[in-house]
């Protein structure tokens, strides 16, 4: 008896480990099929679109700020790598107003460029940088 035990626990182990592999393999094919994960900086959203706390840190961030969140304007390290690969420091996130939220909130603009004040491209992101959207001035 103990060695049918013995090779069912073995059996089932592997059993489990293939299963394991198995799910984790198809899973990152099954996301690119259903669109989970697919990159949505290619879609565009209207400047004029915008809420308007998004379309008010917009204008700070070509203005320069003033900014109401220390955070605003820190590196954003795109490791979700929604947005097109690039060094690191290229992109700088900012704080969208959540009207009634008692923290920063979901909402953000993240841009790219050299210069703050002209960035080479904004996204706007309603989800926390689960999906972005490029903004169309």
């Amino acid at each position: 008896m103990a060695a049918y035990a013995s090779i069912t626990s073995s059996v089932t182990k592997f059993a489990l480990t293939s299963l394991m592999l198995v799910a984790l393999t198809t899973g990152a094919e099954a996301r690119g099929w259903f669109g989970a994960g697919k990159t949505s900086a290619d879609e565009t959203i209207a400047l004029a679109d915008l809420p308007v706390q998004g379309q008010r840190t917009y204008q700070a961030i070509l203005d320069g700020g003033p900014f109401r969140y220390d955070k605003d304007g820190s590196v954003f390290g795109n490791r979700e790598r929604l947005l097109p690969p690039a060094r690191r420091g290229h992109y700088r996130e900012y704080t969208v107003s959540t009207p009634g939220s008692r923290d920063r909130g979901a909402r953000r603009i993240v841009c790219g460029g050299e210069r703050r004040t002209a960035p080479e491209a904004c996204w706007y992101t309603a989800d926390h940088y689960a999906s972005f959207r490029r903004i169309a001035p």
